[in-house]
Parts: C-alpha cells; sequence; structure tokens
C-alpha cells in the first residue's frame, strides 16, 4: 500500500486547514490510519487516528476539540481537518497505515507511511 499525504501550506494562526491521505495499491479496510507530525528538532509525535472498519477515532491531547479525523470509503482516503491552528502546529504532517482495527500511537508500529506535508502556521 502506498500512501500520498497532500493539503499541507501556510495559513495564519486561527486559520484551517484540511489535509488528504490517499491510498493506493491497496485498501484501509481492516486498517488504523494515523496522522503524525514532526517538527523541527522534535521527535515524531501522535496527532490522531482512526480505526477504519469501526469509525473509531483517537486525539492528542493538544489537538483535541481543534482536529477532526474522517474518512471517505469510496475515495479510500483520510481527512484530517486542523481549525483554529496554532504556530506550534507547524510541522511536517505524515499519514501512516497499520494493518489491524487495534489502536495504536506508537509510530513504529505502522506499517506504510506517506511522505508528508508541510504545515506552517505564522503568528
Amino acid at each position: 500500500v502506498q500512501l500520498q499525504a497532500s493539503g499541507g501550506g501556510l495559513v495564519q494562526a486561527g486559520g484551517s486547514l484540511r489535509l488528504s491521505c490517499a491510498a493506493s495499491g491497496g485498501t484501509f479496510s481492516g486498517c488504523t490510519v494515523g496522522w503524525f507530525r514532526q517538527a523541527p528538532g522534535k521527535e515524531r509525535e501522535f496527532v490522531a487516528a482512526i480505526a477504519w472498519n469501526i469509525d473509531l477515532t483517537y486525539y492528542a491531547n493538544s489537538v483535541k476539540n481543534r482536529y477532526t479525523i474522517s474518512k471517505d470509503n469510496a475515495k479510500n482516503t483520510v481527512y484530517l481537518q486542523m481549525n483554529n491552528l496554532k504556530p506550534e502546529d507547524t510541522a511536517v504532517y505524515y499519514c501512516a497505515a497499520v494493518g489491524r482495527t487495534r489502536y495504536t500511537q506508537l509510530a513504529h508500529e505502522y506499517d506504510y507511511w506517506g511522505q508528508g506535508t508541510q504545515v506552517t502556521v505564522s503568528s
């Protein structure tokens, strides 16, 4: 399975962006799909995840109530809607997938990764 992340960009604080993660060469069925981010000089951190088959969602505390993860079955795509963005949200955002429904926020447990998309929030 290959993942393609897109939708990043430059936005002012308080603005919104929507990231997309599309799968090719396979489907997300039976998978947990997650979003991670990595800021310069920092470790990659979990942002959100969705268990595809059962629609359960999980969020890091830092993004709860601001970000929403969702999916489109027909397009085999996962979205990350990011609202009320803050400068500290600036990072490269990656989508990832692991072939199981049981949720994990540990990056090393994900098998497939997209290439990353830059999100920059100006103050």
